[in-house]
């Protein structure tokens, strides 16, 4: 083939990406040797290729990449996948506004993250221009792989990540209940991959995108045909609070709202955007011991805000550090507790004192960058997922004391049986669990092991292997609360986008459940009479998924009954004009009364006289 022919095809087949795809992906530019990605705080275009705006760019072997910055927080550059054996990977930097850049030689695809926000995504194909098709090479690694060690580009796994990164960088990908039909789309282009690591192969445009589609169940079918999603649920205590963090407002630049739902009528309430802070990307949430107010930290900010519960009044905005994360307080004396997930320094746990008023001190717990913390029944443990550096801190409050331990790849979120004598870290990268004696200060072996049955190359193709059980498959772990009576834990799984449901007692999975696109939070809460229900929520769909567990609530009884719509109707209490991504970016969860053990004896009296004598008691 010319090289006239040669160019001329790349560009078409650029031009067809677009096309197909919107504007996730940018044209190639064969004569600009530099590639820019602006990261920023908006949904979906968090690279934003400053040439057009996508997410996506096609390159040829040598062109430098760019990462500035226009984001109101600190994010890494980090290569999440890149080319097996490629030439200057794999890539990392440290926290900062600034900017970074590395060029690209080797033919391949090359996906970058922020490891303090795991879901930012940005893409390049390092594209050979004597091959028709695009090339995603033979093998991609995982930053968390060893040197050397890949997966075929045309592996399950591989492919799973490609359609998460097309999701995740394109709203009009996202799952919106309000619709009858959920129906992504794909890059109709011809691509070169691998299937056994070695030997290219070419799929045309139709393969290409069938591939992706197969994994999307939903693709194509009814997924609300009578525009009401409840399922005649029973009637939950108080309230639930869901951030909507990707939720646009009217009378601010930044994104995110938090999102009240009755547990009585299942309808949202009121939406809370603070035009006048301009929230920024509201992640996580807390409330006080007499459920008044509610502590609500801006992620891609420094601040935690606090605001009016029954109002929606602002009343105050702190500055504690770059990207506060999450947020609880200490059972007895009420003290608040928030996680600087972008801080690197040791001393990066902000402590305020109760309601919020203003920082007492800055706790060093021995490593930086905590994510989803938690807290003991007695106040007296606080465990964090350290994520730069693989191990997590049991922090004392009593003596002050601290122990670090190991974990696996990308610690993120925490939780803790409610005697509080076992703690549970869950790992993103490595799609592990790990145990903690929290009396002992030991790691119990082995982890609980997400994808201990799962073949990353051929995912579930042979069901009639025994080695394979994809009944139990739970791909990139995110917040992963203990029930209060300690009777399960449910764990959301990203990449997979499902729901595990484990037994505290045994520590095996019992079962799992379908979750939504970017599956991310879950918190519980009562239900009326007794038992619990979880809540989870997902990053790329604007509902909230409702799990049951049966009389008993065993955790193998455990079954979805119930999803919520989380975007306004006419009744709705809003201060700001929704104008864009009704109801998505479900992350942090809060329910009304806080029920776990420890905070739920501490609620005043007209909260408890709503709850069941189980309730009151979860572990008699």
């Amino acid at each position: 083939m010319s090289k006239g022919v040669t160019v001329f095809v790349r560009s078409c087949l650029a031009i067809a990406i677009v096309l197909m795809a919107g504007s996730i992906v940018d044209q190639v530019q064969a004569s600009d040797p530099r590639i820019e990605f602006e990261l920023t705080d908006e949904p979906g275009s968090w690279f934003r290729n400053k040439a057009g705006g996508g997410s996506l760019a096609v390159a040829t072997p040598g062109t430098e990449v760019r990462f500035s910055g226009n984001s109101n927080t600190v994010h890494t550059r980090t290569s999440l996948i890149f080319p097996t054996g490629a030439v200057n990977m794999p890539f990392d930097t440290a926290p900062r506004k600034g900017s970074d850049e590395v060029v690209l030689h080797t033919p391949g695809l090359y996906v970058f993250t922020c490891k303090i926000h795991p879901y930012m995504f940005g893409a390049v194909i390092v594209d050979n221009p004597a091959t028709p098709g695009l090339e995603l090479g033979n093998k991609i690694s995982l930053v968390h792989f060893p040197a050397g060690v890949g997966v075929p580009t045309a592996s399950d796994l591989a492919l799973r990540l490609l359609r998460t990164f097309f999701i995740a960088t394109n709203p009009a990908n996202w799952k919106d209940y309000t619709k009858q039909e959920w129906k992504p789309s794909y890059p109709a282009v011809p691509v070169i991959v691998s299937a056994d690591g070695v030997t290219p192969v070419s799929l045309t445009a139709a393969q290409f995108t069938g591939a992706l589609e197969a994994y999307d169940k939903d693709n194509g079918v009814t997924i609300n045909p009578n525009g009401q999603l409840d399922y005649n649920l029973d009637p939950a205590v108080g309230e639930i609070w869901v951030d909507t963090q990707f939720e646009k407002t009217s009378g601010k630049s930044k994104p995110g709202t938090a999102t009240a739902i009755s547990g009585q009528t299942w309808q949202p309430t009121r939406k809370v955007a603070l035009p006048q802070i301009n929230m920024n990307n509201p992640h996580n949430m807390w409330t006080d011991k007499n459920q008044n107010l509610i502590y609500q930290t801006q992620w891609f900010d420094s601040k935690l805000t606090v605001f009016n519960r029954t109002t929606g009044q602002l009343v105050n905005n702190i500055s504690v550090g770059e990207s506060p994360a999450h947020v609880m307080t200490q059972v007895g004396s009420d003290k608040v507790h928030v996680t600087l997930n972008g801080v690197t320094d040791h001393r990066s746990v902000v402590e305020l004192s109760a309601n919020a008023g203003g920082i007492l001190r800055k706790i060093d717990i021995g490593e930086g960058n905590p994510h989803a913390h938690w807290m003991s029944h007695d106040g007296d443990l606080m465990v964090t997922p350290n994520v730069f550096d693989n191990n997590t801190t049991k922090y004392k409050f009593s003596n002050d004391s601290k122990v670090l331990m190991s974990t696996g790849a990308l610690p993120i979120a925490t939780g803790m049986t409610p005697d509080s004598k076992k703690a549970y870290v869950a790992n993103l990268l490595d799609s592990t669990i790990t145990r903690i004696d929290t009396q002992t200060n030991t790691v119990l072996a082995p982890p609980i092991n997400l994808l201990a049955k799962y073949d990353p190359v051929g995912g579930c193709s042979n069901p009639s292997d025994p080695a394979l059980d994809c009944s139990f498959v739970g791909a990139l772990p995110i917040q992963t609360p203990v029930s209060p009576d300690g009777k399960s834990m449910v764990t959301a799984n990203t990449l997979s986008g499902t729901i595990t449901v484990v037994d505290p007692v045994t520590d095996t999975v019992v079962k799992m459940l379908p979750c939504d696109p970017g599956c991310h939070g879950v918190q519980y809460g009562a239900k009326q009479g007794g038992g619990y229900y979880a809540y989870v929520s997902s990053k790329f769909s604007n509902a909230l998924i409702v799990v049951g567990f049966g009389q008993n609530g065993n955790a193998a009884d455990a079954e979805i009954v119930g999803r919520i719509l989380l975007t306004a109707t006419g009744s709705t209490a809003k201060d700001a004009n929704i104008t864009g991504n009704a109801g998505m970016g479900g992350q942090g969860l809060l329910t009304i009364p806080v029920v776990y053990n420890g905070w739920v004896q501490n609620l005043p009296q007209t909260w408890k006289d709503q709850l069941a004598p189980s309730h009151l008691n979860p572990i008699p």
